[in-house]
């Protein structure tokens, strides 16, 4: 089963890193996001990727190769513009044409999470949802308005967000822009039609990488869940 990683992205809010690197190889201890991606996936015995990639790609390609370094098999779809991650999916097709299903990545994603439960799922599209995290520290109160204590960014249990992981079939195909998100087209198309499902995980390290502090906080918990 292939797992594709969507790493054309430019990339604007990490400037000035992303002048003179893409996204994807942006590092988190050292280690480029994309690498840490293969091996992430590499442990739940996903061996076989296409990477899709666009601005700066040599970079990636020389970082990454064919993937035996990783015992992987790597291939590649490349975009000569940007097409978005819907676009650039389906720019990858053909290299998808003998797979029932397929995993998608978005190449900004650092977690821990197990991919493999997203083929227990009776629907065949789905999505791994992790719950919101505050982005603020929260106050607890009583009844009396007494401040009972301080929670640091919690996790807020009845919020879902899209952890940028799916699995999908052949028929997504069929929602998909020639330029566009998936977010913005294929998603909202399949959950319409009643075509999406998704896979809940708590408790786990998940993070993405869209910011300079995001690199920071994604190093300390790295440690933290000692995922190194």
């Amino acid at each position: 089963m292939k797992t594709v990683i969507l790493a054309g992205g430019f990339g604007k809010r990490l400037k000035p890193l992303t002048d003179t690197k893409p996204k994807p190889m942006i590092e988190v201890l050292n280690i480029p996001i994309i690498e840490w991606q293969v091996r992430w996936l590499r442990r739940f015995g996903l061996k076989d990727f296409v990477i899709c990639a666009g601005y700066m790609k040599e970079m990636i390609v020389d970082h990454i190769g064919n993937g035996a370094r990783f015992d992987s098999r790597i291939e590649y779809s490349f975009e000569e513009k940007a097409l978005g991650t819907g676009g650039a999916l389906l720019n990858s097709k053909e290299l998808l044409s003998n797979q029932d299903s397929f995993f998608v990545l978005n190449g900004d994603v650092l977690t821990e999470l197990d991919p493999n439960r997203l083929l227990n799922s009776a629907n065949s599209n789905v999505l791994a949802v992790v719950p919101l995290r505050s982005p603020f520290g929260v106050v607890e109160l009583d009844e009396n308005s007494k401040v009972r204590g301080f929670i640091e960014k919690p996790e807020i249990s009845d919020k879902w967000i899209n952890a940028g992981l799916y699995r999908f079939t052949q028929e997504v195909f069929s929602y998909l822009p020639q330029e566009g998100n998936i977010e913005i087209t294929a998603l909202p198309g399949l959950a319409k039609d009643g075509k999406l499902k998704a896979v809940r995980y708590k408790g786990i390290f998940w993070r993405s990488i869209d910011s300079h502090k995001d690199i920071e906080e994604a190093s300390k918990e790295i440690r933290e869940a000692k995922l190194l």
